[in-house]
């Protein structure tokens, strides 16, 4: 059985204490008159302790057993209101995206204007006995797209202004993303995320999210292969269709795609008369799928390619682990065309939003090459000078990536609030707080909280891996005060969602109380 924080159970063989003896001297003349004495270790309702007693009765249910809870709340001066292992650490998941961004919100420059620093360039590089090579040159940006959709920090204008210059022939088309070195994935990070969108690989030439979609819709009848393309005339990988469609029961599609290799087996069930599914494939070599794409626009605008496509890497090294300037090698050729892409801090708060993990990755590496050789040891470690400098407490952390997809992260749930507390302070801390999943409104919380006393009050960031859930934000209680929340459920039993409705249920008694 849970109990409240201070209750005592009653020992019929306890001596009294003389205040107590004196209490029932005072309360016998008045027994005909309903006199009641409250044990004074038992709280008033709606006190602190009575708060936690109810929290603890939504948390710990036979349904939830083995899950470790971790919450506290506080006010904007960092007073206590709430807390159930405040100081255990536990796997943060996504709400890792927080300490990343505030750090690149506190250390990195001019977040609100263009990003010509992180903008892709071409250049022409002389190739031995023949025409030259063009090199498309990723300088840390996320956002490069070649999608038929897109506005801005196109390719194909890269593309427009290679053919505008007069270039009409070329022998390789090469990716070039040595401004960080080749550490494509981060340490921690399960393996069966890396064929995945959410593991795609990590690049300072980034196209389209590293993502390549594939459309599966039913086949015609029960037994027959489903139909499946790549979406936007995607090509690059190539697809071995093992799937078969079934006549009812549930969809289960799935992809495989072998280290190294640039196919995928797509095999599983996918029922008759369902909607088609969209399943995205991580690219593992995104400088190289850059590239291949690049040479595909340079060809269609009449610019013949003698050789192939291809990608320069810069191996990882021991001075990539150290504080030491870059030894970044530029191709020595003048830039023949450069894009400037949108703010960062746009891409931050999208990042927030939908919790967009190589974006975040990526925002790491940009904190290592403002101090280094742009290596994610080096962000890691900018970063937590940034949160030593805010006063979170270094035992309280322990952070191995950018994005939370390492399942080597640890933080204590005071650690996310001194982060919150701090960051509330800053001059960017009301615009980052906006950036957040808004509750019921939009980002990965727009289905959460929608039509309750949360809705529209809740600011936070959601986390969510292998037997991990976090939601970690700001909240406006019921009196209108705006609070402080960190809320970590790890070792969660198999059914996810329960421990998600625990999780709202709790904060949504927390708001009501307070």
């Amino acid at each position: 059985m849970t109990r409240a924080p201070g209750y005592t159970r009653h020992n019929p063989g306890r001596v009294a204490s003389p205040s107590r003896l004196a209490a029932l001297r005072l309360c016998l003349p008045m027994l005909l008159s309903a006199c009641t004495l409250s044990p004074p270790d038992i709280p008033a309702p709606g006190g602190t302790a009575a708060l936690t007693g109810q929290i603890h009765a939504i948390l710990d249910t036979p349904a939830l057993g083995g899950t470790r809870w971790g919450l506290l709340v506080t006010d904007m001066d960092g007073k206590e209101i709430l807390a159930i292992n405040p100081d255990q650490r536990f796997i943060p998941a996504s709400n890792t995206k927080m300490f990343t961004t505030a750090a690149a919100l506190a250390s990195l420059p001019g977040l609100s204007d263009p990003d010509r620093a992180g903008g892709a360039s071409v250049r022409l590089v002389p190739h031995e006995g023949g025409a030259s090579d063009v090199v498309l040159i990723g300088a840390g940006d996320a956002r490069l797209s070649d999608r038929p959709d897109c506005q801005t920090d196109c390719l194909s204008a890269l593309a427009d202004a290679t053919a505008a210059a007069g270039i009409r022939r070329v022998h390789d088309v090469m990716g070039d993303d040595r401004l960080f070195p080749d550490e494509r994935w981060g340490p921690g990070w399960s393996w069966n995320t890396l064929q995945t969108r959410s593991g795609a690989a990590v690049s300072a030439l980034t196209l389209d999210d590293n993502v390549a979609a594939l459309s599966v819709a039913p086949g015609s009848a029960a037994g027959s292969p489903p139909s499946a393309t790549w979406k936007d005339g995607e090509t690059y990988l190539r697809l071995d269709n093992q799937a078969v469609t079934v006549g009812k029961g549930k969809t289960d599609l799935r992809i495989e795609r072998q280290p190294g290799a640039r196919w995928v087996r797509l095999y599983g069930i996918i029922a008759a008369g369902a909607p088609p599914e969209i399943l995205g494939v991580g690219i593992e070599d995104p400088a190289d799928f850059a590239a291949w794409h690049f040479r595909r626009l340079l060809e269609a605008r009449g610019i013949a390619v003698e050789g192939g496509s291809g990608a320069w890497h810069r191996p990882l090294t021991l001075t990539d682990d150290a504080q030491a300037p870059p030894p970044f090698p530029v191709p020595p050729a003048p830039v023949l065309t450069r894009l400037t892409p949108p703010p960062l801090a746009d891409d931050i708060r999208h990042l927030l939003k939908v919790s967009q993990n190589l974006h975040a990755e990526i925002m790491l590496r940009r904190l290592g090459l403002a101090h280094g050789t742009g290596s994610a040891a080096q962000g890691v470690a900018q970063r937590d000078a940034i949160l030593a400098a805010a006063g979170v407490p270094r035992t309280s952390f322990s952070l191995a990536d950018g994005s939370g997809m390492s399942t080597y992260n640890r933080v204590t749930p005071r650690a996310v609030a001194a982060l919150l507390l701090w960051a509330n302070r800053q001059p960017w801390g009301q615009a980052w707080r906006q950036d957040l999943p808004v509750a019921g409104e939009d980002g990965t919380l727009a289905r959460r909280f929608a039509g309750t006393a949360l809705a529209d009050k809740l600011f936070a960031k959601t986390g969510t891996l292998n037997a991990t859930h976090a939601l970690s934000g700001y909240m406006i209680a019921a009196s209108g005060r705006m609070l402080i929340v960190s809320f970590f459920a790890n070792d969660v039993p198999p059914d996810v969602g329960r421990s998600t409705a625990a999780m709202d249920k709790a904060l949504l008694t927390v708001a009501a109380a307070e």
